[in-house]
């Protein structure tokens, strides 16, 4: 979608979006393709080790067949199908049907406890779920508390009770099946996203919602697609960083994608499989690339064709920035969205300068300023709300059974995103915290980013977090929470040398006045660290 450039001036202001008047994501991410000259469109790394091929003809089988079959179970346009699959072949081909069905996807993830699933396929209303044995039973247990769950689907089997064969449906389906004519706003996809307070929000979007992916995923790899690449992100498919910033985007360019779920992500098997199947576009979240950077010799052990790396969830510094040019002989790429309103900052190296600590530029088609409270812009250098124009093809629709938190998302015509941050006189945006993150401690309004990117280059330290805790003189105090490197043994010398490091190198007021060691720290599921717990427990 992004016009050819050299820089970032003609890529912005020569840019214009082309939303039709008609579009499904089913039909775009799998038909257009599957023109009988088995184009690879999924590559799987099965549990057995092997790489097995899925061409688009394959997907547009399938999926027509299990459109076919959700039909005859009685799911109609606008009703709610639940997706609970790791990344496999299945999870896409989920998708691509209830996408040409007219259906609303409400992809969920499979470590949600029942008290998580229960609530989600509650409040979306789902009349069917798609997953795989173990999926059918947890849900199974819970189906007296979900009257408007119909059929159970299972990938895996058995037909048992009540729970259906995909298999057999897949094979008593048609293969012959026309996709819904849904329009641009019509609804496609329910995504859950976790606040700060309250119960999970669902963020319902249209199908427009895919091609207000494409620039913001172009841009942070490197201008998106070349010949040869092939797309891979451990990030799981229920997320939206899986689903919309990797799996259907490179569908819809007719680029494969690998398909793998790490039962836990093991760095090195991770380099791996990167080179196994000469992956070369990444989506990597920054606790991979920090678990990845644990990898000694990296680089002459495993090898990559790697072009392009792209990370968004928490800020880059400058330590990751150097490991990745020393590591993959590329800078990584950092961009920012959330599930409301994703892909509208980042950086692309090879039409600008990257600037460490920065999200980056806002993306051709995306209006991003730093706002007030009241949606008034804001000068630069001045810290505020990073907000985005509506209207805009990646915003979503609304809150599902939710006008109140709705209408709580906008300031005037913009979509508060809840993040705090400063551009900067060159259009660069500045991240400082989520609103509820940002320390207040003796006047200084303080961004933990910056603390845990210092924290970070210390050689000690693997994972760090930075919190403010109750503070009587100084209203809060910043308190470290630290991961050791192996070989590290947690101490109060260690702590205090930690603590001058941190004060050398930013202000005085800045560094953590409490450092406290730990095993882990709290993360959702896509790898943020949850600072809301830490501050709970200082």
């Amino acid at each position: 979608m992004l016009p050819a450039a050299d820089n970032y001036e003609d890529l912005y202001g020569t840019f214009n979006w082309r939303i039709p008047e008609a579009y499904n994501i089913g039909q775009d991410c799998c038909d257009k393709w599957a023109d009988g000259s088995g184009r690879l469109a999924i590559l799987h790394k099965a549990s057995d080790g092997k790489l097995e091929p899925y061409s688009f003809d394959l997907l547009k089988d399938r999926s027509n067949r299990l459109a076919n079959a959700l039909k005859a179970a009685g799911v109609a346009p606008g009703d709610r199908a639940a997706v609970l699959l790791p990344q496999r072949p299945e999870t896409a081909i989920a998708h691509l049907a209830i996408y040409k069905l007219g259906a609303i996807a409400v992809p969920l993830f499979v470590l949600f406890g029942p008290e998580a699933l229960e609530y989600r396929l509650a409040d979306s209303g789902a009349t069917v779920l798609i997953t795989d044995a173990d999926g059918a039973a947890k849900v199974n247990a819970l189906r007296d508390k979900l009257p408007s769950l119909r059929n159970i689907i299972s990938v895996s089997g058995p037909e048992e009770n009540g729970v259906l064969d995909y298999g057999a449906l897949i094979e008593k389906g048609s293969a012959s099946f026309a996709p819904v004519q849904t329009g641009p706003d019509d609804p496609a996809v329910i995504i859950y996203t976790s606040g700060t307070t309250g119960s999970p929000k669902g963020a319902l979007h249209g199908h427009r919602v895919l091609l207000g992916h494409l620039p913001g995923v172009e841009m942070p790899q490197e201008l998106f697609p070349k010949p040869g690449d092939l797309f891979w992100t451990p990030a799981d498919w229920a997320w939206i960083g899986g689903l919309y910033d990797v799996l259907l985007p490179s569908l819809h360019h007719g680029v494969p994608v690998l398909a793998h779920r790490f039962q836990k992500f093991d760095p090195e098997a991770a380099f791996a499989l990167m080179a196994e199947a000469k992956v070369r576009n990444a989506f990597l979240p920054p606790t991979a690339l920090k678990m990845l950077r644990q990898v000694d010799r990296a680089r002459e052990r495993f090898g990559h064709d790697l072009r392009s790396i792209g990370s968004g969830g928490e800020t880059l510094g400058q330590g990751l920035l150097d490991w990745g040019r020393d590591t993959f002989g590329l800078t990584i790429n950092e961009f920012y969205g959330q599930t409301e309103c994703n892909l509208v900052l980042s950086n692309n190296a090879g039409i600008m300068p990257v600037r460490p600590g920065s999200m980056g530029r806002a993306v051709p088609g995306h209006r991003v300023a730093i706002v007030d409270d009241r949606g008034n812009p804001q000068s630069d250098g001045t810290e505020g709300n990073i907000a985005v124009g509506a209207p805009d093809p990646v915003m979503f629709l609304r809150y599902w059974n939710n006008p109140e938190a709705t209408a709580a998302k906008f300031a005037g015509e913009w979509l508060l995103t809840g993040d705090r941050g400063v551009r900067d006189s060159d259009g660069y945006f500045h991240f400082v915290g989520r609103e509820d993150d940002v320390i207040t401690s003796a006047g200084y309004r303080i961004g933990p980013g910056e603390i845990e990117d210092c924290l970070l280059r210390h050689p000690a330290v693997q994972m760090a977090a930075a919190v403010g805790i109750p503070d009587e003189l100084r209203t809060e105090r910043v308190k470290a929470f630290l991961v050791l490197k192996q070989g590290y043994t947690p101490s109060e010398t260690l702590a205090q040398e930690i603590q001058e490091w941190v004060k050398g190198r930013l202000a005085a007021y800045e560094y953590p006045r409490e450092v406290e060691f730990r095993d882990n720290l709290p993360m959702t599921a896509t790898g943020k660290i949850v600072r809301r717990e830490l501050r709970g427990g200082g």
